[in-house]
C-alpha cells in the first residue's frame, strides 16, 4: 500500500538529531510495512491527485490552523476532495481535518498539554482494543467543535474531542503523538523550558515518561484501521 505522509511541520533544530516526523512514523510502523510517500506540505508539495496514493495520514505542525500560512488552505481543499480515501490526522493533523470538514479549532485557555497524557476508549472500533490508552502530548491548540458526523471514540478532561472517527468517511483523527519516542519527548519539553513552559510544568511533564507507554499499540490501531479501510474501498 502506498501511504503518502503529509509533513506539515518539523522538530526544532536543536532536537532534529531524532530524525524528522516522516522518519518516525516509519519508525512506528516499519520501515517496509508500506510504500512511503512524503509530500513538504509547507513548500507547497501536495499529491499530483486525490488517488495518488491509497491512504493520507498528516503529520503535527507548530502552526496553527487559523495561521493565515499560503499553504493552509490548499491543505484543507485537498483533504476535502480526498474525501473517501483513508485517512489519519496526528496533533495538528487532526486539528485541520477538523476545521477541514467542519469542525472548529482555537488556542486552548487551558493552555499546554505536555507529558504523558491519558485517554479512556469511549465508543471503541473494531480495530482497537484496550479501553485507554497513554501516549505523549504536546499541543495548546484544540478541537472543541467535533465536524458534522464525527464521533468521539477516546478522550480525558483535558481534551474532550481527542480522537474522532469521521461517520461518513473512512477518517480517524487523533491530538496526542504516538510518533513521539520517549527519548525525544523529553528533549522535546527541555528545549521549551523557560519559554513555553514553566520549569514545574517541564518537571512534571518529564516525570511522566518514567510510566509505561502504548505507542506500540496506538500505531498498530492505526495501521489495522488503515488495511481495513483501504480493504474496503478496493
Amino acid at each position: 500500500m502506498r501511504l503518502g505522509i503529509l509533513e506539515t511541520g518539523a522538530p526544532p533544530k536543536d532536537v532534529d538529531q531524532f530524525g524528522d516526523y516522516p522518519a518516525m512514523f516509519r519508525a512506528l510502523f516499519g520501515q517496509d510495512a508500506y510504500d512511503y510517500a512524503t509530500f513538504d506540505i509547507q513548500a507547497g508539495e501536495l499529491p499530483d491527485s486525490t488517488d495518488a496514493c491509497a491512504a493520507y495520514l498528516i503529520t503535527g505542525s507548530s502552526a496553527g490552523v487559523y495561521d493565515p500560512l499560503p499553504w493552509i488552505e490548499p491543505l484543507k481543499d485537498f483533504l476535502r476532495a480526498a474525501k473517501g480515501t483513508p485517512m489519519v490526522g496526528v496533533c495538528f493533523g487532526h486539528q485541520i481535518m477538523a476545521e477541514a470538514f467542519g469542525g472548529k479549532v482555537i488556542q486552548s485557555p487551558k493552555g499546554w498539554g505536555v507529558g504523558l497524557h491519558r485517554y479512556e476508549v469511549r465508543q471503541p472500533e473494531a480495530w482497537m482494543d484496550a479501553p485507554r490508552f497513554s501516549i505523549p502530548a504536546s499541543h495548546q491548540d484544540q478541537v472543541v467543535e467535533a465536524p458534522p458526523g464525527a464521533r468521539v471514540i477516546a478522550a480525558n478532561a483535558f481534551t474532550p474531542f481527542g480522537m474522532l472517527a469521521y461517520g461518513d468517511q473512512p477518517a480517524i483523527s487523533l491530538q496526542l503523538h504516538p510518533e513521539f519516542e520517549p527519548a525525544y519527548a523529553r528533549a522535546l519539553i527541555e528545549s521549551r523550558r523557560g519559554s513555553r513552559y514553566t520549569d514545574a510544568q517541564a518537571d512534571q511533564a518529564i516525570l511522566s515518561f518514567e510510566q509505561p507507554d502504548d505507542r506500540s499499540r496506538v500505531g498498530g490501531w492505526i495501521q489495522r484501521f488503515l488495511e481495513e479501510a483501504t480493504l474496503r474501498r478496493s
